[in-house]
């Protein structure tokens, strides 16, 4: 009798854990996804314009990334995130409310940028609520990707892209004299002997700087965990994204010399695409020599003084 009992009270615990598991959820837990929910609710006229500036703006392709590696970089610290206590933080609700308040700002007037970075902060706000400041630390980063999703508001990206233009055509020009092709540059238009090259806004390189700077972050999160290594990347990325940009402004009036096709059409695109992937390599060695470098530091550091 007493096995039986014993026997009985171990399945009915079993069962009753086989009932709990799927619906395991924190009150925490809970919270956060019916707050979630409703922000994806209120904010739906919002985020459906932002989904359609990612699809057609060429300089924010790379938007539909951004929420899916963050998700993915939350669900990788899905254990963490069980095996942590969390308490709420019911300051969140104000940073919601003030998001509200930018939203509604922002639609009234027309301005974009503000009603976007308006989500952010309810994101943000709701992580709070839900996690505490505890949680706000753990997910800092995929937090931090989340911005790069909103397109630069355009007084800011006008005052970076003709710069970024001039860069490239005056780079583009001293190439080309030092390649013996004869060139005139009036501002960011190249006179060459065939034809005129303007180095427009969508070829100031802002594109390539705006995407490999979202990957760079990614980067080095996923190969590398030293914090300065992520901070090394990004900073070193908007000289690499220049230079690949100049040089591809460089090849265009390279090839159209040799034959005025070549500057056009689906020709020009892929100049950008293969330009594009050779920073992507720049990166690549770019982290491998910094790592280099650091383990031979280390190692000095680490080797015996009389040795």
């Amino acid at each position: 009798m007493l096995e039986t009992s014993e026997s009985t009270r171990i399945d009915a615990a079993q069962m009753a854990a086989a009932t709990v598991a799927p619906t395991g959820l924190t009150p925490q837990a809970k919270s956060f996804l019916w707050v979630a929910g409703l922000l994806l609710v209120c904010y739906a006229p919002i985020l459906q314009a932002l989904v359609n500036q990612w699809m057609n703006d060429e300089d924010m392709g790379h938007g539909f990334f951004v929420p899916a590696i963050a998700g993915y970089i939350v669900w990788q610290r899905r254990g963490e995130l069980t095996a942590t206590s969390f308490k709420s933080n019911p300051l969140g609700l104000l940073f919601i409310f003030l998001g509200a308040c930018q939203a509604i700002v922002g639609s009234l007037g027309a301005e974009f940028f503000v009603s976007r970075t308006a989500f952010l902060v309810s994101v943000f706000g709701c992580v709070l609520y839900a996690g505490g400041w505890k949680a706000i630390r753990m997910f800092a980063f995929p937090l931090f990707l989340l911005g790069f999703m909103i397109p630069i508001p355009a007084i800011v990206y006008n005052q970076i892209t003709f710069p970024l233009q001039l860069l490239a055509s005056s780079v583009a020009e001293t190439v080309l004299k030092l390649c013996g092709i004869p060139v005139v540059r009036d501002g960011n238009i190249l006179e060459l002997p065939s034809q005129k090259l303007s180095v427009v806004e969508a070829c100031s390189g802002i594109r390539s700087l705006l995407s490999l700077s979202f990957l760079s972050l990614v980067f080095g999160y996923l190969f590398d965990k030293k914090v300065w290594m992520k901070w090394l990347l990004l900073g070193l990325i908007i000289p690499i994204a220049i230079a690949a940009n100049a040089s591809r402004v460089t090849l265009t009036g390279m090839l159209s010399e040799i034959n005025v096709e070549y500057a056009q059409g689906i020709y020009h695109s892929l100049s950008g695409w293969v330009v594009f992937m050779v920073a992507l390599v720049m990166l690549v060695i770019t982290h491998n020599t910094a790592n280099a470098i650091y383990k031979r530091i280390c190692r000095g550091q680490d080797a015996p003084k009389g040795a």
